[in-house]
């Protein structure tokens, strides 16, 4: 552990293993290995003069970098590329010549960025369904769960437990569709040149313009894509690291969400995100249990909001066929993004997993509600049994009105059952009044919404991913 220097917070603390690993130099510098022995490859397969033996050189070296010839050739020359290029020509002597023909050092830092990106997202996907996984699982446990509801966290009309895991669910699978569309759009830049007019490919191959083409296509197939963006300057387009950090973005906001609903349920005491033997909640106040992790996804996720903005910004900015002002923004921001979302997921399965459900706290809280929200119930009893409906709604009225008093003016319990019970207008007696008082009936349709968007949302997709479920979080703090 390095404590003489800074060190980002999304390694030490919050991101996962495999996510740092893509985002790691290693991963960087070995595909930048695989796109020079790609076009190798295929300029040797469409007739340059390049030898088996020259590409089983650059194959034998392609994952034991030398990065100290590297780093002191950077040194000198303070080019990445070329630095990296002089090393791997350090190793294989009789490639030397034919590594990085023909090409620009957007050819390895603008396709590794593709592929490092496309990676990336195919991590969050995996992660994304788990979190839906462990929240599906949630919402079955407690679909017909009664809870009080909230508008304007206000106490309004019941749903249940599950019902308001659904809502997270689907907050989450549309950031899944987007992140889908993302995905299946990625392409890889290819080999353009310079300005990204193929010219110097169209020279090594005299003018043959189906060859320069096919060259491409190749690159792509030989590093896992379909194609190449048929048009770009020297760079790929920015505006697909906005569309890439957008979805992060998306995912950010849900999780969001998600922490404020279980930040709100824990003040409440009603639902709890999980707290482990030893963990302490206040340095002070011993008794507490903080909702650290969900605090902790709200903290990332307002990183990833506001970081979505450098891509934007960093695409307008672009003049003509490439600036150099990209670079150093996507060295942070791309990377850093994708980290902290990493870390906010793990978060989401960690909390999911051991989130504790309190149903008699719920219940006594809905319980000191209802009898508000079943007056409308109440009063068309009363006009079964005689009443005037226009007489009993004033009446209905004035008696809430003094029920609320009773509860917020003198701390009292909410006793309006007893007021309705003892006012003749009524013609209802306490027994009456009381078979009102079930929950279930103020649910709508919340249970038999949950079971249909399990059913026909939620496990056909979780069943087309089975693969990708089993994943576990841990939190390092």
């Amino acid at each position: 552990m390095m404590t003489d220097r800074y060190t980002s917070p999304l390694s030490e603390r919050y991101a996962g293993k495999e996510m740092q690993y893509i985002f790691s130099q290693d991963m960087k510098f070995r595909t930048w290995r695989k796109l020079w022995i790609a076009l190798a490859e295929t300029e040797k397969e469409l007739g340059l003069p390049i030898t088996d033996e020259q590409i089983a050189e650059l194959k034998a070296n392609q994952d034991t970098i030398n990065y100290e010839v590297a780093r002191q050739r950077e040194a000198l020359v303070r080019h990445d590329v070329m630095s990296h290029v002089y090393a791997y020509g350090e190793q294989c002597p009789k490639a030397k010549g034919i590594i990085h023909l023909g090409a620009t050092s957007c050819y390895v830092g603008d396709n590794t960025d593709l592929i490092i990106m496309t990676e990336a997202l195919k991590s969050v996907k995996k992660k994304l369904i788990n979190v839906i996984a462990e929240m599906a699982a949630f919402a079955e446990k407690y679909k017909a769960l009664p809870t009080l509801g909230f508008t304007h966290f206000q106490p309004a009309q019941p749903t249940t437990v599950g019902k308001r895991a659904a809502l997270w669910i689907q907050e989450f699978m549309l950031d899944l569709e987007e992140l889908d569309f993302v995905l299946s759009g990625m392409k890889l830049l290819g080999s353009k040149g310079t300005t990204g007019t193929q010219a110097s490919f169209l020279e090594l191959f005299d003018g043959n313009h189906e060859k320069v083409e096919e060259m491409d296509r190749r690159i792509a197939g030989k590093m896992g894509f379909e194609e190449c963006y048929p048009v770009s300057g020297q760079t790929y387009s920015r505006k697909i690291d906005t569309r890439v950090l957008n979805v992060l973005a998306g995912i950010a906001a849900s999780a969001h969400k998600f922490s404020n609903d279980i930040r709100l349920l824990q003040h409440l005491k009603e639902v709890e995100e999980p707290f482990e033997k030893d963990q302490i909640g206040s340095s002070a106040m011993a008794y507490k249990r903080n909702p650290m992790r969900s605090e902790r996804i709200a903290s990332l996720a307002r990183y990833v909001l506001a970081d979505t903005l450098n891509p934007a910004i960093t695409s307008a900015a672009q003049w003509f066929e490439r600036t150099l002002d990209d670079s150093a923004n996507k060295r942070l921001s791309i990377p850093e993004g994708f980290l902290a979302t990493d870390g906010i997921l793990d978060l989401c399965l960690n909390i999911v997993d051991g989130l504790v459900v309190y149903p008699k706290v719920i219940e006594k809280h809905l319980m000191a509600e209802l009898p508000f929200m079943a007056t409308e119930n109440i009063m068309m009893d009363a006009v079964k049994a005689g009443g005037d409906r226009q007489e009993l709604h004033e009446r209905i009225r004035i008696l809430s009105m003094e029920a609320g008093k009773n509860v917020k003016e003198k701390g009292l319990d909410n006793n309006l059952l007893e007021l309705i019970a003892n006012d003749p207008a009524f013609s209802l007696n306490m027994e009456d009044l009381k078979k009102t008082m079930d929950p279930v009936k103020y649910t709508g349709r919340a249970k038999e919404q949950v079971e249909n968007y399990l059913n026909t949302v939620i496990y056909p997709l979780l069943s087309e991913n089975k693969e990708s479920l089993g994943i576990k979080a841990n939190i390092n703090v």
